[in-house]
């Protein structure tokens, strides 16, 4: 995972009374656990929020009044309106205890069906894994190279050193389909050879003295 900082201050109560203040201040209310005692504080809305809309995933390290926490976020609430982050959950990471986070789903490569008209779709963005931090890469890649038309990449196909992937081994992940633009096109071709062969037949009817089909 990549290492993020991030500056945060204790609550002084808890309540909706004050989280409502505390996002009227631009500030997100959240809670640290997992490791003790339950921390209730606050952060900067801007500054978890290049963290929430980044596609990669963090190893924060938060600090409160002079103390230092390691952690992941495990959950982000947003507002159903404007979508503004509303709540946050750290878990803080215990040297030797797993981890569950969802990494970053990547390719590498241009798919060969790709190439010959195809569309690679992607049926999973992040993929949730658990393990311990220390082992945690910072995305999961597949190469998608060899991939011709119909072909797929499944979970069963990749490899998280020391960690656990948390989906079937059948899932899918990606997969590389026919575009509708690409079978018209196909199905043109097949129907103007076909006009060209009924022309060229009618022609010699006629040239030959045959009666016309029409009659």
């Amino acid at each position: 995972m990549k290492n993020a900082s991030l500056s945060g201050s204790l609550r002084g109560s808890v309540g909706k009374k004050d989280a409502h203040q505390l996002r009227k201040e631009d500030r997100v209310p959240g809670v640290l656990y997992g490791g003790g005692e339950q921390k209730h504080f606050s952060v900067k809305e801007l500054d978890i929020s290049k963290l929430v809309i980044n596609p990669d995933v963090f190893r924060i390290q938060l600090e409160i009044e002079g103390e230092t926490f390691d952690c992941v976020i495990q959950e982000v609430q947003f507002h159903p309106v404007t979508d503004r982050i509303v709540h946050l959950d750290l878990l803080e990471i215990i040297p030797g205890k797993p981890v569950r986070v969802e990494l970053p789903l990547r390719t590498t490569g241009t798919a060969a069906g790709v190439i010959g008209g195809g569309r690679l779709q992607m049926l999973f963005r992040r993929i949730p894994v658990r393990g311990l931090a220390d082992d945690l890469p910072e995305s999961i890649t597949i190469d998608v190279s060899a991939l011709e038309i119909g072909d797929n990449k499944r979970v069963c196909d990749i490899d998280v050193p020391n960690c656990t992937v948390l989906l079937n081994d059948s899932s899918l992940l990606a997969s590389v389909t026919r575009t509708r633009a690409a079978m018209s096109a196909d199905s043109g071709e097949e129907g103007e050879g076909e006009g060209e062969s009924e022309g060229d037949a009618t022609e010699t009817t006629a040239e030959g003295g045959d009666t016309p089909a029409s009659e």
